[in-house]
């Protein structure tokens, strides 16, 4: 974008060549009065990832893959920032809107704002209690005036200043935005959760792998609050009561064959990761604790599904693009 960035968009990524181009496409495609960079922090990507990334006017700025965590990766891009406002995003997410940057950097108009995330959805590939997760994280309701410290770097922006005063925690294994939150919290700063800057974000993990995804946010988890404790009893009443809940609007929204056996594999690997992930005492909020692990309310749902928006225009992905980007091997 020409003239003076006031927004750098700082997106993490490694093999990420199915997705890096969807992405990007979407920016580009953002109708905005920001003007803005986009830097592209790479781990030792051996894929067709970085090939796809230079068909497209971005910084390219590479780390060594033993150098990772996602504290380290972000504070590399945050350093090569221009902006006065840094948005983050996974490579694996991308906007369904020509608004979606506009809907972020709007609540920093409020000077007591540090921070801001936006909802996360998932799509029709997406299991179903991923589903379920992103639904109770990242309601359809905006909340302003936050009063709790969860957030999420898959779809986030925060003030640069804030950021050199705080940078991202290195050490951490995963969390770094709620440690991040946490702490711009306790200086004053406010918290804002956009739900109408929403992006699809996609999870194709296997079990094994999502099992190491919450085990590893797990042990984040315990080092931010070090007094919390997650025992053998909260894993057996947190796999029961999500996957019946899971089960009750599987039923409700039509799908509840499909997803007979998905719903206890992917339950029992966000809960058993979380409990090998945790060896700690003390308590945290009610409010985050219940937007980590408590189930949906037990309500018809209707099937998953987008919810309509009206006067907003919706970014067109080309199948021929997805195509091209998805062929573009090395």
């Amino acid at each position: 974008m020409p003239g003076k960035v006031n927004a750098s968009i700082v997106i993490r990524c490694f093999n990420e060549e199915e997705h890096i181009g969807r992405i990007l496409t979407g920016i580009f495609n953002q109708d905005t009065g920001h003007k803005y960079e986009i830097i592209l922090v790479d781990s030792g990507s051996t894929d067709a990832t970085l090939a796809i990334a230079r068909r497209y006017p971005v910084k390219i700025v590479s780390i060594k893959p033993e150098e990772f965590s996602f504290g380290h990766s972000l504070n590399v891009g945050c350093r090569k920032a221009a902006g006065e406002f840094i948005v983050i995003a996974s490579a694996h997410v991308y906007p369904l809107y020509t608004d979606w940057l506009e809907k972020m950097l709007s609540p920093f108009d409020d000077p007591s704002v540090g921070l801001v995330y936006g909802r996360q959805v998932g799509n029709e590939a997406s299991r179903y209690s991923e589903q379920k997760v992103f639904a109770k994280w990242f309601p359809e309701k905006s909340e302003p005036d936050q009063k709790h410290c969860f957030c999420n770097n898959a779809n986030a922006a925060v003030r640069r200043s804030l950021w050199e005063e705080f940078p991202f925690d290195e050490a951490l294994t995963g969390l770094e935005d709620l440690d991040f939150a946490k702490r711009i919290m306790a200086s004053g700063y406010g918290i804002t959760y956009q739900a109408n800057a929403e992006i699809v974000h996609l999870h194709d993990e296997s079990y094994p792998r999502l099992y190491n995804r919450y085990k590893r946010e797990a042990i984040a988890f315990k080092n931010i609050f070090p007094e919390e404790t997650f025992s053998w009893f909260d894993l057996s009443r947190m796999f029961l009561s999500n996957s019946f809940s899971d089960y009750f609007h599987a039923l409700h929204d039509g799908v509840f064959l499909k997803n007979f056996f998905s719903i206890p594999a992917f339950r029992l690997m966000q809960f058993f990761g979380t409990y090998r992930g945790f060896a700690q005492k003390g308590t945290i909020s009610k409010d985050l604790r219940a937007k980590f692990y408590y189930p949906n309310e037990l309500k018809r749902s209707g099937r998953v599904k987008e919810t309509p928006k009206t006067g907003r225009k919706r970014i067109r992905y080309s199948r021929q693009e997805e195509k091209e980007i998805a062929n573009e091997k090395r």
